[in-house]
């Protein structure tokens, strides 16, 4: 498979990322699903998303880690469909689905480096961000 015939939207890019980051540790947890629905519905980049399209973007995503490549080919596709206003919001979200489970695994971090270095972001605004999720993601 060819990720040069894969095409998205950004809206496609940002749930690409999510599903790396979720499927990033081996597998898709129940609250790693919920999380990642939950930011659909309410997150203001996903107003003018169309909510059915969740699904066959979800199982695209997965179907093209079945590839030896398969990291690697979602990447391009992220890459050339998100736009650079959007990077970092893209980046946000693989840490708050990462965060869902409470700490982040070798896996999901060297998941977040691909993810730094293929979207061209900067070590620290990398680094506000992941301290903002983290804020955001403590308990008592």
């Amino acid at each position: 498979m060819d990720g040069t015939d894969r095409r998205t939207d950004a809206h496609g890019a940002l749930i690409f990322i999510m599903v790396l980051a979720s499927t990033s540790d081996g597998g898709i947890s129940d609250s790693e699903v919920d999380r990642l629905s939950e930011m659909v519905k309410f997150l203001p980049v996903f107003a003018s998303f169309d909510l059915d399209r969740l699904p066959s973007l979800s199982q695209e995503c997965i179907g093209l880690l079945q590839d030896p490549d398969g990291i690697d080919l979602a990447l391009d596709v992220i890459e050339t469909a998100l736009p650079p206003e959007l990077r970092e919001t893209g980046y946000a979200l693989a840490c708050e689905v990462i965060a869902t489970d409470g700490f982040a695994s070798q896996e999901e971090l060297r998941l977040l480096e691909l993810l730094r270095h293929k979207l061209d972001l900067s070590r620290l605004n990398s680094a506000a961000i992941e301290f903002g999720v983290r804020a955001r993601n403590r308990t008592l």
